[in-house]
């Protein structure tokens, strides 16, 4: 099934004629109304009759989050105020929030899309949806919330936390799909085997996951405790919110970009050069129908690749590989470059341990130290400390061999890492923190 026949099957060069008349109109746009734009295109000798194929997007500057803290609240708008009607932010943890707002038309297009996402994610109209993203200024809960009503699917905005009220809604209301982050469904489902519940024995069919990097090992442990179909929901707030882009549940093969409504290239992101197609590099979006809130060229940080080979869903939309990192979470321990993400999908070949971690970073003396700390498995725990020792390591070890950077492992007793309601917390970087008696 697909919501928008039209649109998501659109053939290539159909697709390419929409997105330039759409882009041309949006630059011309913020040309006028948003003089951070018109400094930064004058700056570099560039007007809006310069973008005359979808080619010239390369002449145009990039955007990035300090751009939009720099211009923090409302700086970046295109619309009088008058016509906004939602406004959502970052939680500002990392610096000063970023503020995004909508008109009503951006709503509409936000429902459509989510909608689009949804369907290729396996819901349809008849199914009910658990929704646990948060609510509130995080996009992602009103998000999918708006998504599942334009679909027409009912909704339960359970929101996060409250895990034990969630398994006994879950049981009692018979959902089919589940909507969180990744790592909140093994929360989920660690909760629910706590209260004497199998997931399997519960009516999910799909749960369409996003809001933070998760590898495809991560996807078979989700798939295999909660006996559903995974997919991947992207997106994030700065572009439109949850449903830039998601993967098809047919071929689960990296999240479809609603190329009609967003532009995307991949950059190299030390020369911020454009890559091709299959090249992996950090990715850039452009909006060409947002109205509050259109971004030029915004860098994402996330690290991925371009796929732009049929796929068996039909859709013709261009697709992304899972983004296995941010270029900015990159962390260098003495002169090797770690993602998470490498570290998790190490962790999740090894039996003996859950995908619960944590990596922390600290600095003794002049020298950058990494410490994993990861939760064994309830029947192991109890093992001789010989035994645990030896597991340590072997991660170690193994972390050292495929990486090549050396890393302290820590085996913890289960369910001792926090446990997040929304995005999970894997880096906790010590090294600029003051030390005791400083």
């Amino acid at each position: 099934m697909i919501y928008d026949i039209k649109h998501e099957t659109m053939p290539r060069k159909a697709l390419a004629e929409i997105q330039l008349y759409r882009l041309q109109a949006t630059v011309e746009r913020v040309y006028i109304s948003v003089p951070f734009y018109k400094k930064k295109m004058d700056a570099i000798g560039v007007v809006p009759k310069d973008i005359r194929c979808l080619e010239d997007l390369k002449l145009l500057p990039f955007t990035t989050k300090q751009d939009l803290r720099d211009n923090y609240p409302f700086g970046l708008f295109a619309t009088p105020m008058s016509d906004v009607i939602r406004i959502h932010a970052s939680s500002g943890t990392t610096g000063q929030p970023t503020v995004v707002g909508y008109t009503a038309h951006d709503i509409d297009t936000w429902g459509c899309l989510m909608a689009r996402s949804l369907v290729a994610g396996g819901a349809t109209s008849h199914d009910m949806i658990h929704n646990a993203y948060g609510y509130g200024l995080f996009t992602g809960g009103l998000g999918v919330h708006y998504g599942a009503e334009k679909l027409g699917a009912s909704v339960i905005p359970v929101s996060g936390g409250n895990t034990k009220r969630q398994v006994m809604i879950m049981k009692d209301f018979k959902p089919t799909i589940l909507t969180c982050t990744p790592s909140y469904a093994l929360h989920l489902a660690e909760i629910a085997e706590e209260s004497g519940i199998s997931f399997k024995d519960l009516n999910f069919k799909y749960g369409i996951f996003g809001a933070e990097p998760w590898t495809d090992q991560m996807r078979q442990e989700i798939q295999g405790k909660l006996g559903l179909t995974a997919v991947d929901v992207y997106g994030l707030s700065e572009v439109m919110g949850p449903g830039v882009s998601c993967e098809c549940h047919e071929a689960q093969a990296g999240p479809h970009i609603w190329e009609d409504h967003f532009i995307p290239e991949v950059v190299s992101p030390d020369t911020l050069d454009s890559l091709a197609m299959g090249e992996t590099g950090e990715l850039v979006f452009t909006s060409i129908t947002k109205e509050a809130f259109p971004v030029i060229r915004y860098r994402t940080r996330d690290i991925t690749s371009l796929d732009v080979t049929p796929c068996i869903c039909g859709r013709t939309h261009v697709r992304m590989a899972r983004v296995h990192g941010r270029s900015d979470d990159m962390l260098i321990i003495r002169g090797v470059n770690v993602f998470p993400s490498q570290i998790e999908s190490i962790l999740m070949e090894i039996t003996d341990v859950d995908p619960h971690y944590q990596l922390i970073v600290d600095r003794e003396d002049t020298l950058d130290t990494l410490t994993l700390q990861v939760e064994v498995k309830e029947k192991l725990f109890s093992d001789a400390v010989r035994h645990l020792q030896e597991l340590e390591r072997k991660i170690s070890r193994t972390i050292k061999d495929y990486l090549g950077v050396s890393v302290k492992t820590k085996l913890v007793e289960p369910k001792t890492l926090e446990r997040s309601l929304g995005k999970a917390v894997r880096v906790i970087d010590r090294r600029n923190q003051p030390k005791s008696g400083e």
